[in-house]
């Protein structure tokens, strides 16, 4: 008896939840499922990882340049006279603080181009889920991501992830057209 009685208890919150959602009460967004089945995240990452690639490939192919005239200079340095070396090695110092320079530029452009692509996803998911919960009069919508203790749980019955998933997709598809 006991046992039935929790199983009812069970159902009715359940029933419970989903009539809260479909009302206008609380739900949530499963941020790992969102990003996971976003298409315009997927895009966004790969293209990011790409500039980051290519960055990379530059900046180790001016590494090796500088590095091999480096080797060069050591190499024929006995053979110079003392003014060639002094000028070798100022020019030398000088591209190494470029090359350092450029370096740390292209960082920070990688990361300004990666904040930006951030900005647009959270302004793309945010449009989606604030039009969503005011279509659906929701009062709250909650984010819900492991490892983040804002929610430790919630009844599957006010996940909205798959719904907000397909907007946010088919948004992107008429926006790639």
């Amino acid at each position: 008896i006991a046992a039935c009685n929790q199983n009812k208890t069970g159902d009715k919150s359940a029933t419970s939840a989903s009539s809260t959602a479909a009302t206008g009460g609380i739900v949530f967004v499963n941020q790992d499922s969102l990003l996971a089945k976003y298409e315009y995240f997927k895009d966004m990452t790969k293209r990011l990882e790409d500039k980051n690639k290519s960055a990379t490939g530059d900046v180790d192919s001016r590494r090796q340049a500088l590095q091999r005239e480096v080797a060069d200079y050591q190499k024929s340095a006995n053979t110079l006279s003392a003014d060639q070396r002094s000028t070798t090695e100022q020019r030398l110092q000088r591209e190494g603080q470029e090359f350092q320079s450029y370096q740390q530029n292209a960082a920070a452009q990688f990361q300004n181009e990666t904040a930006g692509e951030q900005q647009k996803l959270y302004e793309k998911v945010a449009g989606v889920i604030k039009d969503y919960a005011k279509e659906k009069l929701y009062k709250m919508v909650l984010s819900f991501q492991k490892g983040n203790t804002n929610l430790w749980d919630g009844d599957p019955g006010v996940d909205v992830t798959a719904d907000v998933v397909k907007r946010l997709n088919d948004g992107y598809s008429k926006e790639k057209k």
